[in-house]
């Protein structure tokens, strides 16, 4: 059985997407999940927040053959097979697939394979390129026995990202509050919509497939708005005018409803997971002492103020990430928390901490 892929994806960068699949990982680890996190950014942000420095150094720069997504996929560029991904174990609960910035250079593959997918013979080859990022988590995954597989991706439409979406079972699309996440959703729209019909064609073309392959059902789960001074309640006024078209945007671009009528704002739209603080105060002590903001404890500095937000943030990813459970099947409606309950649990953890 294979575990479900959770991709976070939007064609427009700076949106604190990174932060936001790191600190979803640890939280769904800790309400119950098995999770896995996969780094397919050649950029690499993700591996940065879970590894420091020398681990860093030691995994590029040593002899290591299968610690990164990398590493595993190399020798699909010569003549040899994809490599099972050793996990580095951020807890009992999360393992991480390492990004490397080499895999810019596993583009030129994936690009000349996709043609080659629909021809008439030898296609093992191919389809071992084009889903080599599947296989390679669905095997870290089975490793760690995880029940989830969350994904960070880079801000572009390139044949990298085309080979993630095509491993992608849920999508979920996290948005600043500005004109370019707007801009970001039109542009993506339309190229799932196109990488969906064209990786089915050559599913159907390889009819007796000689291992398993991926749907690519890049099912549109919901967005996530990200940006100071939104949280849960009414935005600041700057940011009405771009995050209040969010939710016609959204339901036009990916979910393909052109009816209408159309919420009026992010708070009503059932497709908005949620609208997130960026916490911004509780970053630099985040990543002084290499732990996600809800960790934070009044020897990393989170006291007064900061230790209110540290709560709030355990509050709202909590809420956040059983959201996530539910709209995937992971838990039933009847097994979700409500808010209410949340902030209970979290209030009695606080008090016996």
């Amino acid at each position: 059985m294979t575990a479900p892929v959770l991709t976070f994806f939007n064609n427009k960068g700076g949106v604190g997407k990174t932060s936001l699949v790191y600190h979803l990982a640890w939280m769904l680890s800790e309400i119950g999940e098995r999770v896995l996190a996969c780094d397919l950014d050649p950029q690499a942000n993700l591996t940065g927040s879970f590894l420091s420095e020398d681990e860093l150094e030691s995994l590029w720069m040593g002899q290591s053959r299968n610690q990164t997504v990398y590493q595993c996929v190399a020798p699909l560029t010569e003549v040899g097979d994809l490599r099972e991904p050793l996990l580095h174990m951020a807890s009992d609960t999360l393992g991480v697939i390492p990004g490397d910035l080499a895999l810019s250079g596993f583009e030129r593959s994936l690009s000349s394979e996709w043609p080659s997918a629909l021809g008439e013979t030898n296609l093992f080859r191919p389809f071992r390129i084009l889903t080599a990022f599947w296989q390679i988590m669905q095997l870290g995954a089975d490793s760690m026995d995880a029940s989830i597989i969350l994904v960070d991706v880079g801000p572009n439409l390139g044949a990298l990202n085309r080979s993630a979406l095509i491993a992608t079972d849920h999508l979920i699309a996290p948005l600043g509050a500005d004109l370019f996440s707007l801009q970001g959703l039109k542009s993506l729209g339309p190229s799932l919509t196109n990488w969906h019909r064209e990786w089915s064609k050559r599913r159907d073309n390889w009819k007796s497939s000689e291992f398993d392959l991926p749907k690519g059902n890049m099912n549109p789960l919901g967005y996530i708005v990200q940006g100071a001074g939104v949280h849960l309640g009414r935005p600041v006024k700057s940011y009405d005018r771009w995050v209040n078209r969010m939710p016609e945007a959204y339901s036009r671009c990916l979910t393909k409803e052109e009816a209408g009528p159309f919420p009026a704002s992010p708070q009503n739209d059932p497709h908005c997971l949620a609208m997130m603080k960026h916490f911004r105060s509780l970053i630099p002590l985040a990543q002084e002492a290499r732990k996600p903001i809800f960790h934070l404890a009044s020897a990393d500095g989170a006291i007064g103020a900061h230790a209110a937000a540290v709560w709030e943030a355990n509050i709202d990813f909590r809420e956040l990430a059983n959201k996530i459970r539910q709209r995937i099947g992971l838990i039933t409606e009847s097994k979700a928390p409500q808010r209410e309950d949340i902030y209970s649990e979290i209030s009695d953890l606080r008090k016996n901490s």
